[in-house]
């Protein structure tokens, strides 16, 4: 146990001085003499899909096929009774830093990080190192969602919607199939696919995209979707503080679960050892948070914060072992099913109980892209190859 404790802390002191040396040597992700360009407060628009009937169709469900469901979902029906609250929501948005992909709370940087989101959704077949990377054939679509719906292809066919830039299919239909499927097993896949394109990654309310259920088609494969949510949530944010207004088209109860983790001190919420049935997000679920503060509040509380004022590893985080680059990469690049963008780990060491220092960033204020027009096609595959080596 000794000598396993020394090998993490040369580990530590290895990694230290390679970030510093690499800082050193390439400099920071932003040019010299760069100046913010975004405005003094964004506009976020944060509206949510209605989930009321899809609680009711969980609450339907005797324990049996709920068991089903955790054993290949996770934890992410919780996510249902997760309140977003509305004013804290937007007052979080304006302390995000585009250029370095984190969070400026006053004296305190903070980023949600792999680790922290493959905790809260617990689910069992998700395996860290095998990341999701996007397919783009438009014909393959139709034939997915037949084999997640068990249905055949005039059905699928004629239910498929055109929504703005993107192919979808309407909630109502995959309702109506959980509802009367003779499959369990379907019923709890339609069932789940309908978070991850309602909760999860959510662009036209009431609707599923296609990017989602070209995810979730390649979920029995074993990959992990963390990377795709932080990959969306990173871009979404963005978008919003870049053009001073926008929508927030990704999963808000994550990012408000994660939020009030680290911040335990301000809603006195007891540290705690916990057993491996423990779910952060059921947790959540049944703590009533107050909705009456206003922005301006929130404001000041979040522009004031000291070191002392959070606690820096969230309360149900167990501390360990850390992706912090990947490949080529001198930080950790995020494919999501939109676009990708990258982040830095290093920056929020002291989330895990580790000592902080200036972590190498070049290249990453441009590690950003969509999913449209020439070339993206190429750096996906890039980034991919990236996740494909040791990380």
């Amino acid at each position: 146990m000794e000598n396993e404790f020394l090998n993490k802390v040369k580990d530590n002191a290895a990694v230290r001085a390679w970030s510093e040396r690499l800082q050193s040597d390439r400099g920071d992700s932003l040019a010299e003499g760069y100046i913010s360009e975004l405005q003094d407060f964004t506009h976020v628009n944060v509206a949510q899909n209605e989930l009321q009937e899809l609680r009711d169709i969980w609450a339907s469900w005797d324990e049996g096929t709920k068991q089903l469901f955790y054993q290949s979902y996770g934890d992410i029906s919780y996510l249902l009774d997760i309140r977003v609250e509305k004013h804290l929501f937007r007052v979080i948005v304006q302390f995000w830093n585009s250029a370095y992909k984190c969070f400026t709370f006053g004296e305190v940087d903070l980023v949600p990080t792999i680790e922290e989101y493959t905790t809260l959704l617990r689910c069992p077949k998700i395996q860290v190192r095998k990341t999701y990377a996007r397919v783009f054939n438009s014909q393959a679509f139709v034939k997915k969602l037949m084999s997640i719906s068990g249905m055949n292809e005039p059905w699928v066919a004629t239910r498929i919607q055109q929504k703005e830039d993107s192919k979808c299919i309407p909630w109502e239909n995959l309702r109506d199939l959980i509802l009367t499927h003779p499959d369990e097993r379907k019923r709890v896949d339609i069932f789940a696919l309908s978070i991850y394109g309602l909760v999860i990654f959510l662009k036209a309310l009431r609707h599923v995209d296609k990017a989602v259920i070209d995810l979730f088609d390649r979920l029995e494969k074993g990959i992990t979707l963390v990377p795709a949510i932080l990959a969306e949530t990173f871009r979404s944010l963005s978008s919003c503080r870049k053009t001073g207004e926008g929508r927030f088209i990704e999963c808000a109860q994550l990012l408000m679960v994660w939020f009030h983790g680290h911040f335990w001190k301000v809603d006195k919420v007891s540290y705690r050892v916990f057993s491996e049935g423990y779910s952060p997000l059921k947790k959540e679920a049944t703590i009533q948070r107050r909705e009456d503060i206003s922005e301006e509040k929130w404001i000041d509380i979040l522009q004031n914060l000291k070191e002392g004022d959070i606690e820096w590893r969230a309360y149900w985080m167990a501390p360990d072992e850390i992706m912090y680059r990947c490949g080529n990469f001198d930080w950790v690049p995020l494919l999501g099913i939109w676009g990708a963008t990258g982040y830095t780990p290093l920056l929020a060491l002291r989330q895990y109980k580790s000592r902080q220092f200036v972590p190498t960033t070049y290249g990453l204020a441009q590690s950003e892209f969509s999913f449209k027009g020439a070339h993206y096609k190429k750096r996906v595959r890039d980034l991919s190859d990236a996740w494909k080596q040791t990380c």
